[in-house]
């Protein structure tokens, strides 16, 4: 990044997946976003966005949210205006949890999935999640500041393999640089 680079700005997180085959459960996955204070950014989120909810600020939203991968193209779609966020967080952390409504399902049980994580028409990650096929959770991106106020993207899929329920408070320590 040069002195010219203002970092990353407003970003879109789009996950896809298939519907489930005839006679099964329809598989649900979420995005979930995690804001981090400066003063303890790998502990407790400040505040986590999900369906149906949205940062205090507006600046963290779920545009399309699907329950069983029934959407044409990207079935849940979430924006990050990292430039528009409070200078007390230091670090957004994205991840993806699968619904565990009819029993233990994880990425290897579900049809298809994909993600992509893009700036305006610049795509900066792309994954199928089949590097975490046990896992019931994911993280998928990172976004941290800098002391110019600048973003950074760290791409990377982290498995998460205990109760999505508990997902949201973990997935700020579940990779750690």
């Amino acid at each position: 990044m040069n002195a010219l680079s203002k970092g990353i700005r407003k970003v879109e997180v789009a996950l896809r997946w298939d519907p489930s085959p005839a006679g099964q459960p329809s598989a649900d996955l979420d995005l979930v976003a995690g804001t981090y204070p400066a003063s303890d950014p790998h502990g407790d989120p400040s505040y986590v966005v999900h369906f149906d909810s949205r940062s205090p600020d507006g600046t963290i939203y779920l545009n399309r949210d699907s329950k069983d991968g029934k959407g044409f193209g990207y079935d849940e779609v979430m924006t990050l205006e990292l430039d528009r966020l409070d200078p007390r967080y230091a670090r957004v952390v994205v991840g993806v949890a699968i619904q565990q409504r009819s029993g233990e399902r994880t990425f290897a049980d579900v049809t298809g999935p994909g993600l992509r994580i893009r700036e305006g028409y610049t795509d900066l990650a792309e994954d199928d999640f089949a590097s975490v096929p046990g896992a019931t959770a994911a993280t998928v991106a990172e976004f941290v500041r800098d002391e110019t106020g600048a973003w950074s993207f760290h791409a990377g899929v982290h498995g998460f393999e205990g109760d999505p329920a508990t997902f949201p408070r973990a997935m700020g320590a579940i990779h750690r640089p």
